[in-house]
């Protein structure tokens, strides 16, 4: 019965095409519209490590002077390089790590490539393990090659396949500013959503750099950020060497504990260590420490704005206002075939039968319009990607919200067609064949 009911809903949408096609179109653009802005808020608000985001934390305090200070201000997000430095030398967690952006140049020796500028990171070789790094080919550096700024590199993979090619090219060097650097391995198709590790200096929607070298490397060689730099008070001294004994913040660091119940430990070490410095004369502002986990770090760094929740809210309002235009259009859609129910309710249709024949016609509206809908929320998820986000890939549409947006769009249809299938059930049988 329900597969008769399912085709003499898809029959009822050839009778009035042009009722039907208005109909399907009102609902496939709400449905489009909040899609949209309902996959924009469901990745930045995503979870990029969701099997250890509590386990990972990110550690912020005062550290300027108190000029410009107003009570109440957070502290900066990232450390100076005496801090970094500090932190990592004293390993109170499981690993840890420090990182800032570098742009160097490559060069591949090939005459078809000329030397190009490449983004990259400085960092420590715990970064790999930390955040679960997949490797194509190789492994990451080890912490000797950490101790002692060697020239070792890891490459993404469309850095990799733009110098070697499929080639496996480990153990080969890469050329980055008249230095020649082995590569250590080469990564995998990683691209955590919200870039989460470095959310200042670069966008939450841009790709993973393809070019990853030792952190002290990088500090012998004198790179500086390419990213976030803050300096108040007297700011640098002269030189690289000015710049690393500054009070600038610079640097982003980032600490894997055993278990999310070690916060409280780690935090009391932290607290320890403000405590001292503030006795060697720094960090004179009053303190408000704060190790803030993975998703914490997310909310705090403010990936999803005001504007992206607010522009949900109106997406799913523009829905309810097709909704009840739809509601609308099916009541019409329905009274002109109150002669028709008629007729089935005199030949014994009940009025249970009636409801189902009529709801599941309001399904197969919404079907099509998930389909049409679907369609236009792959094009304004494209729309977002070109538009919005650093990578062209960033916004996508997956299985789940694939399913989402299939049942979203059948319940607003049953929603939309509750009141008009309740109003095609009330129709009298005698009443209508008498103006038959």
């Amino acid at each position: 019965m329900w597969n008769y009911y399912f085709v003499l809903g898809w029959r009822s949408l050839k009778r009035n095409p042009i009722l039907t096609t208005l109909m399907i179109l009102i609902l496939a653009i709400g449905i489009g519209a909040s899609m949209t802005s309902l996959t924009m808020l469901l990745v930045l608000s995503g979870d990029p490590m969701p099997h250890k985001s509590e386990r990972l934390f990110v550690p912020k305090f005062h550290i300027q002077d108190m000029r410009g200070y107003k009570a109440g201000d957070d502290p900066d997000f990232q450390l100076t390089y005496i801090d970094a430095k500090n932190l990592l030398r004293d390993k109170k967690g499981k690993a840890q790590t420090v990182l800032y952006g570098i742009s160097p140049t490559i060069d591949s020796g090939r005459k078809d490539l000329p030397p190009f500028f490449e983004r990259g990171m400085a960092t420590t070789g715990d970064i790999f393990s930390m955040f679960d790094m997949p490797f194509r080919f190789g492994t990451g550096w080890s912490a000797d090659a950490d101790d002692a700024a060697a020239n070792v590199a890891v490459i993404g993979p469309e850095l990799s396949e733009k110098l070697f090619k499929k080639d496996n090219p480990v153990g080969k060097t890469i050329r980055v500013d008249d230095r020649d650097y082995t590569i250590a391995g080469v990564l995998d198709t990683w691209k955590p959503t919200p870039k989460f590790y470095r959310l200042y200096g670069t966008e939450a929607t841009s790709r993973p750099e393809q070019l990853w070298l030792p952190f002290t490397n990088a500090v012998s060689r004198e790179y500086r950020n390419n990213g976030w730099n803050n300096c108040s008070g007297d700011g640098a001294g002269p030189g690289y060497e000015g710049w690393l004994k500054s009070e600038c913040t610079w640097l982003q660091y980032w600490v894997e504990l055993e278990s999310a119940s070690d916060a409280p430990r780690y935090k009391d070490y932290l607290n320890a260590y403000v405590a001292e410095q503030k006795k060697l004369g720094r960090m004179p502002r009053p303190e408000k420490l704060q190790l803030l986990n993975l998703r914490e770090w997310l909310e705090d760094a403010g990936v999803v704005g005001r504007d992206t929740k607010l522009s949900t809210w109106m997406a799913f309002g523009f829905l309810m206002v097709c909704i009840v235009n739809l509601v609308a259009l099916m009541l019409a859609k329905f009274t002109a075939r109150s002669g028709d129910i008629g007729v089935r309710r005199a030949l014994g249709a009940s009025r249970k039968e009636i409801f189902h024949q009529y709801l599941i016609e309001a399904a197969v509206i919404g079907l099509v319009g998930a389909v049409l809908g679907l369609g236009l929320s792959w094009y304004g998820v494209h729309i977002l990607s070109s538009r919005l986000a650093a990578a062209d890939d960033f916004y996508q549409i997956d299985f789940k919200m694939l399913m989402i947006t299939l049942t979203i769009s059948i319940c607003a249809a049953l929603l939309a067609g509750l009141l008009p299938t309740w109003r095609a059930c009330q129709v009298r049988p005698a009443i209508q064949l008498k103006s038959q």
